[in-house]
């Protein structure tokens, strides 16, 4: 309640604007470094999905032309 109290007789431009801009100023790099590092993973787990989703492509492709064996497994599958 004594931030409340605080901050009450301040004037608007104080609060929405004086204060942000040193809480900014304050935790700048924490953010950008926060912010870095959540746009990186998000970069790296897009770059490894692309290649688990290559190396699949590539391996239906080659097995399913190099071996024509008839199992029960295989044929359930290519009839999706």
């Amino acid at each position: 309640m004594a931030v409340k109290e605080l901050l009450a007789g301040l004037p608007w431009w104080v609060k929405w604007v004086a204060i942000p801009v040193i809480a900014v100023v304050v935790f700048g790099g924490m953010i950008a470094n926060a912010v870095f590092f959540v746009i990186g993973l998000l970069f790296k787990v897009l770059v490894f999905v692309a290649l688990v989703g290559g190396l699949i492509y590539v391996v239906r492709k080659f097995t399913g032309s190099s071996s024509s064996s008839s199992s029960s497994s295989s044929s359930s599958r290519d009839e999706w």
